[in-house]
């Protein structure tokens, strides 16, 4: 039924599935060559890359021995942040023993026999095998060295200090997403320039990177808001939610729904106020590759913020946008008028539910007003050149800029993406 109701109101998601499946996959994220000019000589490095796995535990990367140097980075600065994730997540691990680690986790890159045998998360094996994936980092370029070891640091103080303290402000929830999300942004943006695949001013431009990271870490938030609950996590800002509940858990109840749908537009308003500089970010880069794959999450972000504003299915249960949907989105996205055409799509979409009634209804119309300045559709959404084929992994990149959750968009994405490949 639910694939007779999308072909009724949504035909071209059907079409584009079919698409995708068939090969179409291949636009965005094109087969590497099995065989290395090179070799596969390095077990470590195919260690590393085993490591890199789907939340399903199936390998992102197999045997994809044909890679530059910087997909090696990007790779080993994912492996690195989820180890350094997993040792903050590990609630097993005294604060008196995981303070000291988070601030000095960086420094472990450069020990050679470091790892850590006592974790209890499912995601330890990054932590016993950590001496495999340090070695690997001290192969990579000093330069790559620098970014990773540099944004390692900086993320392991952030975690360190939210570690006993809840979101308070809505300075505090910027400051949290840009130690889990930011961080990354900027660290990725850093690799891409000193990779040379995009200019200086990609990896200089820390504010903007920043801000890619946060619409997505928002978004995610956001979207989460039950799922958090039920876990008992909770990342809503305390300035927020307090207008509207007196415990953010209240926001759940039925009798609270109209104030609860209120307090989420407030938030989805905050998040959009990141979209002119994303679409900024985006009109920068320059390789095909990199440009597609920082879009795709991005659009993704965007849609699913359309599908969450002014629903109480939010405060009930999951809110997604169709498989279709996202591969859709997938294989739009690579070219800069494509990516601003989505973003009015959907940020009119958001316009057309703002109720009269609601308290941020003016914020939300102003931003809205501004994104609609920067990606009005006026000429033809002509096609991107195609610069350098170094190809980036989708899901290395999807994970790595959404690396702490991963979204339930990110996991229809690389299952479409699996299919397409078997």
């Amino acid at each position: 039924m639910e694939l007779l109701r999308t072909w009724l109101g949504h035909p071209e998601d059907i079409y584009n599935l079919l698409r995708f499946k068939m090969g179409g996959y291949r636009a965005v994220m094109p087969r590497i060559d099995p065989v290395s000019e090179a070799g596969c000589a390095v077990i470590s490095l195919r260690r590393c890359y085993g490591l890199f796995v789907l939340p399903n535990g199936q390998s992102q990367v197999r045997d994809d021995c044909f890679l530059s140097s910087s997909r090696h980075a990007v790779c080993i600065f994912y492996l690195v942040l989820r180890a350094l994730d997993t040792i903050e997540d590990d609630m097993t691990i005294s604060l008196a023993v995981k303070v000291p680690m988070l601030h000095e986790f960086h420094s472990y890159l450069y020990q050679p026999e470091w790892k850590y045998m006592e974790s209890k998360e499912k995601d330890r094996q990054v932590l016993e095998d950590f001496p495999t994936i340090s070695m690997e980092f001290r192969n990579l370029s000093k330069v790559y060295q620098d970014v990773i070891s540099d944004i390692c640091h900086k993320m392991g103080i952030g975690m360190a200090e939210f570690l006993e303290k809840k979101v308070d402000s809505q300075h505090e929830w910027d400051k949290y997403c840009h130690y889990v999300a930011g961080l990354v942004g900027i660290g990725l943006s850093r690799l891409f320039s000193a990779s040379e695949l995009e200019d200086p001013i990609v990896g200089q431009d820390t504010e903007l990177a920043n801000s890619m990271g946060l619409f997505l870490q928002k978004t995610n938030i956001i979207r989460d808001y039950l799922e958090d609950q039920l876990e008992g996590r909770e990342f809503w800002p305390r300035e927020v939610w307090s207008r509207y509940a007196k415990k953010l858990s209240d926001l759940a109840k039925p009798e609270n729904i109209d104030m609860a749908v209120q307090c989420l537009n407030e938030l989805i308003t905050n998040a959009l106020h990141h979209v002119p500089d994303v679409l900024t970010y985006l009109s920068r880069l320059k390789n095909q590759s990199v440009f597609n794959f920082c879009a795709i999450p991005q659009v993704m972000a965007i849609a699913t913020l359309a599908a969450c504003y002014n629903n109480k299915q939010v405060f009930r249960g999951v809110v997604k946008i169709r498989k279709g949907q996202a591969v859709t989105l997938m294989m739009d996205a690579t070219n800069i008028q494509a990516v601003k055409a989505i973003m009015y799509q959907y940020v009119e979409e958001i316009y057309q539910k703002i109720p009269s009634t609601d308290p941020s209804s003016n914020k939300t119309q102003q931003v809205i007003a501004s994104i609609r300045t920067m990606s009005l559709p006026g000429g033809p959404m002509a096609s991107r050149h195609h610069y350098s084929p170094i190809y980036l992994s989708c899901a290395m990149l999807l994970a790595a800029l959404s690396w702490q959750y991963l979204s339930t968009i990110s996991k229809a994405t690389e299952e479409y993406v699996q299919a397409g490949e078997n």
